[in-house]
């Protein structure tokens, strides 16, 4: 009985070990799709600055929205 419990327990660290990867993965590749976000951004405020405002304030108005969905359920 012993043994079998070591062998679940193994199995769960490494399905951990896994999932943890993959969250690591997955935040370097949105750490560079965010860089990819800025230089968009700045292109925007460059050469169309009024209309990137009002882009942002909608942008921004939905990320509120968001926020107070999630307030509800955390």
């Amino acid at each position: 009985m012993g043994d079998n419990k070591k062998m679940k327990r193994k199995k769960r660290t490494k399905k951990i070990k896994r999932v943890s990867d993959i969250i690591n993965k997955i935040q370097n590749t949105r750490s560079k799709n965010n860089i990819n976000w800025m230089d968009i951004l700045r292109i925007a405020m460059k050469y169309s600055p009024k209309e990137t405002k009002k882009l942002l304030r909608r942008i921004n108005t939905q990320d509120k929205r968001i926020s107070k969905l999630l307030k509800k359920i955390v």
